[in-house]
């Protein structure tokens, strides 16, 4: 697989760091597993945190005290571009999926939705719109789309992540297939058109809701709780 749309410099660091958001970085491990060049990548913010150890802490240290030294030397280079939202702890690095099944999930995502697509349950959210929302975090969204269905216009209250597992959509920014990502923020404004064929499934984190540009939007937004 060789994604076209990749994780945004920011978010690699803050994955690496063991800065994000759970929610965001339980999806960014999905992309990792599918994307040899993130993975490249966040080995090298990996190793830019070691260098910054290197220069500020001289003496020998054990591996917990060099972990904490590392997180902390990242987060502090990682302030001076935007604030830092802290997550427990930082995450392993997804290993590659080997010879990938197209119903198999990504390792990240089976303690919240199980391992293959094909046992899903999906609830009706509106018409032609799917989810499964995770039981352990809310902000935490598979959703399945129906072809040629266009969702309302719409932008992100702050940060939004999307894994496409399969199917596709198209918006302002390009066309999004298997093992892309949307790494989204308040900024970016758009209206994803799923691709005729398969229904669009992807998985998704917010951490906070969306902002709907048309009143009917909005009005339904505190049901679907999006």
């Amino acid at each position: 697989m060789n994604p076209h749309h990749h994780l945004h410099e920011s978010t690699l660091m803050s994955y690496a760091a063991g800065a994000l958001p759970a929610p965001l970085s339980i999806v960014a491990g999905a992309h990792l597993e599918q994307c040899a060049q993130c993975r490249q990548r966040v080995r090298e913010a990996e190793a830019i945190g070691s260098m910054l150890i290197e220069q500020t802490q001289p003496a020998p240290v054990d591996a917990d005290a060099r972990r904490d030294a590392l997180r902390e030397a990242m987060l502090k280079r990682l302030e001076a571009d935007a604030p830092i939202r802290v997550a427990p702890a930082p995450r392993p690095m997804p290993q590659e999926r080997p010879g990938a099944d197209p119903d198999h999930l990504p390792a990240s995502l089976h303690p919240y939705f199980g391992t293959s697509l094909s046992a899903l349950r999906w609830r009706w959210m509106a018409p032609g719109v799917y989810c499964i929302r995770a039981e352990q975090m809310p902000s935490l969204i598979m959703l399945k789309i129906a072809p040629g269905k266009c969702l309302p216009m719409h932008s992100h209250g702050r940060s939004e992540l999307t894994q496409i597992l399969r199917g596709s959509y198209t918006d302002a920014l390009g066309l999004f297939a298997p093992g892309d990502v949307a790494d989204l923020d308040e900024d970016v404004e758009h209206q994803p058109v799923t691709a005729p064929g398969l229904p669009c499934i992807c998985v998704s984190a917010l951490d906070a809701p969306l902002v709907f540009s048309g009143w009917l939007a909005r009005k339904i937004q505190r049901f679907v709780k999006l």
